[in-house]
């Protein structure tokens, strides 16, 4: 099944395509939520969405700007524009970055389906060819290596991420690929995985309308209750408590981390 997300500052836009689309009958999961284009960012590299809606006037990072962001790390991601101006340079800017549909607002029942039907035909179309294909062995250098792997981790670490899949990628093995790494920044990558995923968890918790358990999924964990556990691990409080205090006093900064020893 595929994955979907909508970037939109209009929570109204977004109860209106999850009502509208045809997500089972067309193998795409309901859709989840962000709601500018920064907080966008960060849920594509969690989410790995395989079709996104996008506004195209939203605060902090507008449509253009996202595009020319996310385009280059997500090529294979089907970019439909949902956006009330029906203006030429967002016409253009979404045909410069291979945006394979422009929806005027308001949505219309029919445009939104068909849309979805496209992006799942190229998807479908686009796995058929890709399948069996492998990556090109590689010869980075070892500083180059190093920073390779921070990359990959910076945009994966929503995902169970093992060393076997490191060596699989960059052609090293688990020892020289994790020396590598503590070395360059002295801590061990899952050491680092984690404090990236509690860093993002605190994030999320601040956004009241994200459950702990969709939060909890987001960042690759399928036990909410593991989740909780390892974030009042990592910072000495449970995330409904984080979440309670930070609303009864949003200016008081929590405790800080506790880092977990080994990797």
């Amino acid at each position: 099944m595929y994955r979907s997300l909508i970037i939109d500052d209009e929570k109204p836009v977004h109860r209106v395509i999850k009502a509208l689309g045809n997500w089972y009958q067309l193998d795409i999961a309901e859709p989840e939520s962000a709601y500018d284009g920064k907080s966008g960012l960060s849920a594509m590299r969690e989410l790995r969405p395989d079709i996104v809606f996008l506004d195209m006037k939203m605060p902090m990072m507008n449509g253009s700007e996202f595009l020319k962001t996310a385009y280059p790390e997500f090529p294979h991601a089907k970019i439909i524009v949902v956006s009330g101006y029906d203006e030429f340079t967002f016409a253009r800017t979404a045909i410069q970055y291979h945006v394979i549909d422009y929806l005027l607002k308001p949505i219309v029942e029919e445009d939104l389906n068909s849309a979805l039907k496209k992006a799942r035909d190229l998807l479908d179309e686009e796995n058929h060819v890709q399948r069996g294909e492998q990556n090109e062995p590689s010869s980075l250098g070892a500083e180059r290596l190093a920073d390779a792997v921070k990359d990959y981790l910076d945009r994966n670490y929503a995902r169970d991420i093992h060393l076997s899949e490191l060596v699989d990628k960059f052609h090293f093995s688990k020892e020289y690929i994790s020396r590598l790494f503590r070395e360059k920044y002295d801590t061990g990558i899952y050491e680092y995985v984690l404090k990236s995923r509690m860093t993002r968890a605190k994030e999320l918790l601040l956004e009241n309308d994200l459950r702990i358990q969709s939060i909890s999924e987001r960042l690759g964990y399928k036990d909410s209750n593991y989740f909780s556990k390892a974030f009042r691990t990592f910072y000495g409080i449970s995330p409904s408590k984080f979440r309670e205090q930070h609303l009864n006093n949003p200016s008081e900064n929590h405790q800080k981390p506790t880092f977990l020893k080994g990797s």
